[in-house]
């Protein structure tokens, strides 16, 4: 790094600034003890600022000034605001979907400077063993993982089957190899380092979708080129984001952490690690895959938060009306200019409405309506009429096709409209055909297939020794 880039990191950098800032102290252990060692995520504003109110009534109890006044005199939530800022960086300050509190989150920025300032902790227990085989198992996973010749490969495993084997003969044969003490206490610093560490790396993942969700808000709100322009970028920045690195490191981290197996297997490791008398267990460590699925589940709704941009988008049509509002304020704003410097002789000529104008006599007088003769008088039918064509209509009664249903067809299972009605024949003709047909029940489904056929016989309802055939389409009932 050159020296352009560490001043300009010194002054806009906000993990930096922490470390000039003159409260940094309350700053690190307060958002430090809260946040990072509480293994919290976002927090409401009542209860950061109540925890916040407790650790300042402490200090100014504990740190006295000479002048007799609090060390620390302001509000609680006007830190937090303070903080949260533009300027500082060190909280991130946003309204959850859903909810009307405002609620807070450390930074990754913040993340990193605590970070730093723990290691300045002198460390009684400097652990180098495990560091040192954990990087020669990486490079044996990237050089026989990269390795194309199936013989080289073939002579890997099979070095490694041996090594295998005799583990297995030298147990069988009594003799058990244990890690002792010190080599577990090495083992467990770094299994502490790390999984924090990888904590704190989702911080910054999630922070890098953030960045790129709010630049895809940023190019909708200031584009000028057409519609399908922006969102074949958009959609191109989406593929970006997954297609990277970065994203494939982290959609593989989000898988593994799915797989119900290998949660389990992590609980139970490290609940098996946590009860060892050997070391000092951390209590952040014994659940900390939980804190993982947690960061990782924040860090894709970051990425989700981007397709749902994309998909408001579309279906937003106000978009195009101020589209078309911003190309008319800026073709009368070119209008303008033009004329500003070269105004025409004979003025500015302007479309004025026209007022239709109405003089009170060309209005007509008041003209009496005609009255209208109304004959009331009906005149006494003459026609004779059937009156018991009244009493011989058909109903179908649907609540009796729907018991014949139930009865003939289990739940869960189907059956054709023919075979039913071969059981319980037609007794009401066409029409109880239809009513079968226009059955509407929560757990009767009616289907007809146009590529099928269908015959239903039933007797004539005029003339019962007349048998009448009806042609539909393949006819199925189901039953839920």
């Amino acid at each position: 790094m050159d020296y352009p880039t560490i001043a300009a990191l010194r002054d806009r950098h906000p993990a930096w600034r922490l470390l000039r800032a003159g409260n940094a102290g309350l700053i690190l252990s307060f958002l430090g003890g809260f946040f990072v060692e509480g293994n919290r995520g976002a927090c409401p504003a009542s209860e950061l600022a109540a925890a916040l109110d407790d650790q300042l009534h402490a200090l100014n109890a504990e740190i006295p000034t000479d002048g007799g006044e609090p060390r620390f005199p302001k509000e609680p939530r006007a830190y937090l605001e303070d903080w949260a800022s533009t300027e500082s960086g060190y909280l991130r300050r946003f309204y959850p979907p859903g909810d009307d509190e405002v609620h807070y989150e450390v930074t990754a920025a913040f993340e990193k400077a605590y970070s730093w300032v723990v290691t300045l902790q002198g460390r009684a227990f400097v652990g180098t063993e495990s560091r040192l085989h954990t990087v020669v198992e990486l490079l044996r996973q990237i050089v026989h993982g990269t390795e194309e010749q199936p013989e080289v490969r073939l002579a890997e495993l099979r070095r490694r089957r041996d090594e295998i084997d005799a583990e297995i003969a030298a147990v069988e044969s009594g003799v058990v190899t244990v890690l002792d003490a010190t080599a577990v206490r090495d083992r467990y610093q770094q299994l502490s380092a790390t999984a924090r560490e990888l904590l704190s790396d989702f911080r910054e993942v999630e922070e890098n979708f953030r960045r790129l969700d709010r630049a895809a808000r940023e190019k909708i709100a200031a584009w000028d080129g057409s519609k399908g322009e922006l969102l074949a970028d958009l959609v191109g920045s989406r593929s970006q984001i997954a297609g990277s690195d970065q994203g494939r490191s982290f959609q593989s981290f989000y898988d593994f952490l799915l797989s119900e197996s290998r949660q389990a297997e992590l609980n139970d490791l490290l609940a098996k690690v946590s009860s060892l008398d050997t070391i000092e267990a951390d209590r952040r460590i014994r659940g900390i895959h939980n804190d993982w699925s947690e960061a990782a589940d924040r860090a894709q709704r970051t990425v989700r938060q981007i397709s749902e941009q994309l998909r408001r988008f579309l279906d937003d049509q106000v978009w195009l009306e101020n589209r078309r509002v911003l190309d008319l304020v800026r073709a009368v704003e070119s209008v303008a200019l033009e004329l500003r410097s070269h105004p025409p002789d004979f003025g500015l000529e302007v479309d004025q409405a026209g007022v239709e104008i109405s003089l009170p006599f060309e209005r007509p007088l008041y003209q009496t309506p005609t009255a209208v003769a109304v004959e009331s008088e009906i005149a006494t039918g003459t026609e004779e009429v059937d009156a018991d064509l009244l009493f011989t209509q058909n109903f179908i009664d649907s609540t009796r096709l729907v018991d014949i249903l139930r009865t003939v067809l289990p739940e869960k299972s189907s059956a054709l409209l023919s075979d039913i009605t071969a059981i319980h024949p037609i007794e009401q003709g066409a029409a109880e055909i239809v009513g079968y047909l226009a059955l509407d029940d929560e757990d009767l489904m009616i289907e007809m297939d146009d590529t099928g056929e269908t015959v239903l016989e039933y007797p004539d309802p005029a003339d019962p020794d007349v048998t009448k055939r009806a042609r539909l389409p393949k006819v199925t009932v189901r039953r839920r």
